[in-house]
């Protein structure tokens, strides 16, 4: 029986991929601590866990009808944001792929009622969510799969609970070691244009208004207490401030391992950030001895 071995909320926020001299520059002359946590989580976490496949649910890559899991043998090429050229630009990227884990993945979500499917066109566009992530984790070494699934816009936190348990149970069913990667900020509105330069460093003061900070404590603080229960119950409340991509990257990520009934600790790799007026963390959720739940 495959098993779900760790999952993670990561920030994927656009200054990690900067040269160190922009990052500082940008930052009062020090390094934001997103950079170092990824370092950190790679060699403390994954490259100890040395997963089969792992699976990043991408804030940036909107599907409409369906939910779409990438089932490519392989994924590579080079990479350059069409929102931020300069900071991300040319990346190399050769990532492994698992289609029969990704067709499985999209059976059980179809079984589950919700519409879901796996898509291998070599033209399929990839986004930085992705990208930015598997630049720091992924490991050319182990070689471990890599697939990217799709947040559905319209879809609702009904539908994103229902993908994510759907995908818990096709990783039972694969006999696969699998990390689940949540790709994406907390609250995320951004500071206007003309603002911008005065709120690019990383200290939280920055975030876009004191309420969306407050509410991104509250959420850091249940998961470090592992109740997944409030920060889930409490949608409607989050939905306030914006969380990216509907927070569908952590909903799905959690209802993998439980949904509300998932009771992992999380504990953070750096800090709680800003970027230009976004909330951003890298949390990590080990599994518990007794599983899950």
């Amino acid at each position: 029986m495959g098993e779900i071995v760790g999952v993670g909320l990561v920030s994927h926020a656009p200054p990690i991929m900067m040269p160190q001299e922009t990052r500082f520059a940008l930052n009062d002359g020090k390094e934001i601590t997103l950079v170092p946590g990824l370092k950190q989580l790679r060699s403390e976490v994954i490259d100890v866990l040395k997963p089969d496949a792992v699976i990043v649910f991408d804030t940036h890559w909107f599907s409409t009808v369906e939910f779409i899991i990438t089932g490519h043998e392989r994924r590579s090429g080079k990479y350059t944001s069409e929102e931020l050229p300069r900071g991300m630009k040319q990346i190399p990227f050769n990532l492994k792929g698992d289609a029969s884990l990704a067709k499985l993945a999209a059976a059980e979500a179809v079984a589950s009622g919700v519409p879901c499917i796996a898509n291998d066109d070599p033209y399929l566009p990839i986004h930085y969510p992705t990208i930015n992530i598997a630049h720091f984790l992924h490991s050319d070494e182990r070689d471990e799969a890599w697939l990217s699934v799709s947040v559905c816009q319209t879809g609702t936190t009904k539908n994103f609970l229902d993908v994510g348990k759907a995908i818990g149970e096709a990783v039972k069913k694969s006999g696969k070691r699998v990390v689940l990667l949540a790709s994406g900020g907390m609250s995320h509105r951004f500071w206007p244009l003309d603002e911008l330069i005065y709120h690019e460093a990383s200290d939280p003061i920055h975030v876009f208004t004191p309420e969306a900070r407050a509410a991104d404590e509250q959420r850091l603080a249940w998961f470090k207490a592992g109740d997944h229960a409030s920060v889930i119950n409490n949608m409607d409340a989050y939905m306030e401030h914006k969380p990216e991509g509907k927070f569908a990257h952590y909903l799905m990520m959690a209802s993998a391992v439980g949904g509300t009934e998932c009771k992992a600790t999380g504990r953070l790799f750096g800090e709680y950030e800003n970027s230009t007026g976004t909330g951003q963390v890298h949390v990590w959720f080990d599994r518990p001895e007794n599983g899950w739940t």
